[in-house]
């Protein structure tokens, strides 16, 4: 993710839209069998948590970064750059 950051210009924005899955991973059950499933069935895949997702984008240069739930088990995270 840190190429997409350089990418991006002053005042663009990067949407992460998926069952992200909380930092205790406890609540998520539709995000956690969606991580079982790619560690079952990926070499080395694995699901991230909010705080995971957060440092990523934030590691590739967006200032301004929040994680918001949405309907169900699925979440966003929002940069601006």
């Amino acid at each position: 993710m840190p190429r997409l950051g350089r990418r991006c210009p002053k005042g663009g924005a990067l949407v992460v839209y998926d069952q992200i899955i909380d930092d205790e991973r406890r609540e998520n059950a539709a995000g956690l069998l969606m991580s079982l499933n790619m560690l079952v069935n990926t070499n080395g895949g694995f699901d991230y948590t909010r705080a995971e997702g957060i440092g990523w984008v934030k590691e590739a240069g967006f200032a301004e970064v929040r994680c918001e739930h949405l309907a169900g088990p699925t979440s966003i995270i929002v940069g601006i750059k």
